[in-house]
This record gives structure tokens, sequence and C-alpha cells, in this order.
């Protein structure tokens, strides 16, 4: 069935209180010891690291969406299940991730956060909502809707050049080959915008990272593409992608073209990589960065 614009407001109210409640949760885990697990898939620890609270979000998440997969004929995805195929059957589809950024989330240190989005078959975020258990703040944001920061209407303002320039990235992203030359080209870049330097955060999930980013303009955040499996999945990106599009931030892959946010062949990103970017010119600059980087590999 084709949602109408009173469809989506039904489905982001639903989405709203599942990501609060999972995020209520989550908090009172904070810093108490949980069992920590390893999972196959991706490189780096922090996607291989789950814990027993990301099996009690996605149960709460879970009791509040499945009755609007029935009524709405939507597809499924979730971090802790198996990939059904649904998504690419149904008009639309839920993408879950009941706790992203995990490997914070064990360490006690903000970063991690409750993400769900709808995304329609052809790849184009419909509704992001994300929940930060470490600060109580909910983000939303509806496609053609606009976006909510903790319930109130969400603008940027512009960008300040007393700030310096922030790259904010995972922990991973300190191993790639290309890291030293991109904190290089950074540092040129901040310079020529007329920034007041560079500073750098690597502790965060991707979803907390791209909110970040808008919250510390001017900001980007990156993800090289690579061969292998990993690069963030599906569920990472979705979400923010809805809020970024409302906001009219820059969000890509690293080739400029937009997120595939309904791969058929695999949940990784790692194909084609991931920009984002506070603003527009921002993100094109970074554009000429990243292909430098790449024709220097």
């Amino acid at each position: 069935m084709r949602l109408s614009a009173e469809d989506l407001i039904q489905l982001v109210g639903c989405a709203a209180t599942a990501v609060k409640e999972a995020g209520v949760l989550i908090a009172q885990y904070d810093g108490r010891e949980v069992l920590v697990q390893h999972k196959a898939g991706g490189e780096s620890l922090a996607s291989q690291v789950v814990t027993e609270v990301d099996e009690l979000s996605q149960a709460i998440i879970l009791k509040h969406l499945l009755p609007s997969c029935a009524a709405y004929d939507l597809g499924l995805l979730t971090e802790e299940q198996p990939d059904d195929g649904s998504r690419l059957e149904k008009d639309a589809f839920w993408c879950i991730d009941p706790l992203d950024g995990t490997l914070p989330f064990t360490e006690s240190i903000p970063g991690y956060a409750v993400s769900i989005a709808l995304v329609a078959r052809d790849g184009t975020p419909l509704i992001g909502v994300v929940y930060d258990p470490s600060t109580g703040t909910s983000y939303q944001a509806v496609a053609g809707q606009g976006a909510l920061r903790d319930g109130e209407p969400w603008t940027l303002p512009p960008s300040s050049e007393a700030a310096p320039l922030s790259f904010i990235s995972d922990r991973s992203i300190v191993s790639h080959p290309q890291f030293d030359a991109a904190l290089a080209q950074l540092q040129v870049l901040a310079s020529e915008l007329g920034q007041d330097g560079l500073q750098t955060t690597l502790t965060g999930g991707a979803v907390m990272n791209a909110l970040w980013v808008l919250e510390q303009a001017p900001a980007c955040y990156f993800k090289f593409p690579k061969p292998q499996a990993g690069g963030g999945s599906l569920w990472d990106y979705a979400a923010t992608a809805c809020i970024y599009a409302e906001l009219g931030a820059w969000c890509s892959d690293v080739a400029g073209q937009r997120l595939d946010l309904n791969r058929a062949d695999s949940t990784f990103m790692n194909h084609r990589g991931v920009l984002v970017a506070s603003d527009r010119s921002l993100g094109q600059a970074l554009l000429a960065v990243l292909v430098d980087l790449s024709d220097g590999e």
C-alpha cells in the first residue's frame, strides 16, 4: 500500500514511542555489568560486539512496530535478526538498530543510541527517529515534514568561522591506511575555509556521530569504501539520512550519490562509503578531498 502523509505521522509516532522506551531501558544499564558477546560480520571490534541489552531493546521495539507491519504491509530489517528479504518486496520497511554504538555503551561513554527508520523500496528514507539514552535527547524527521529535536522544530544555525572544523568518526578509521593523509587534507581544508583549526572526535557509533556533526557545525563524518564487508550497515545510516534530508545538510556516498539504503546484495555499506557534512558547501568540498585520497591509494 502507498503511504500517505497521514500514515507517516501515525508511523513516526509509533517509532518515537518505541525508541524512547528502548532508550530508557538502555539508560538503566549504563555503568552496570552486562553480558558481552561477539558476532560474525565486519572487521572492527565495534561491528562484532553485541550485548544482552541489544536483544532487550530489540524486543521492546518489535512490540511496538510489528503491529504496524501487518496494518501497513511493511517489511522489517533489524540488526539482531537475519535479513528475511521483505525489504526487497514491500513498498517500505522498518530499518532498526536497537543499540548503535554498542562499544561505547560497554565503556559507559556517550556515543550510543537507538535508531529506527522507515525506508521506501527505492532506498528513500521516509522516517528517521533516534533517541540518545546518555542525554535523553530525541530526534525525528518525516520526509517532506521537517525535523524535530526534543519535540521542537529543528533548523541548523550558520557555521561560525570562530569554530574549528570537527571531524567525527569511529575509532576504526585510525587503522585505515589513508587516515593520516585524511587528517592532513582536513587541516588544509579548515584553513581554506577560514575555520579555527581541526578537532577530532573518534568515540561514537555511526548514528550519534552523524547527529554530533549537525550539533557541532562545521563538521563532517565519513567512511571510506572498501572491498571487504563492513563500513557500517543500512540501519546505521537510514534514520539520520532522513534527518539530514529534512535539515538540508549533506548526506551521500563518497562519489556524491545518495546512500544506497536498500542494497539488494548485502546490508553493509562498504561498497560506496558514506559522507555526511553539516552543510552542502562543506560536503562538496569534502568530495574533492576524498577523490584526492582515493587517487593516492
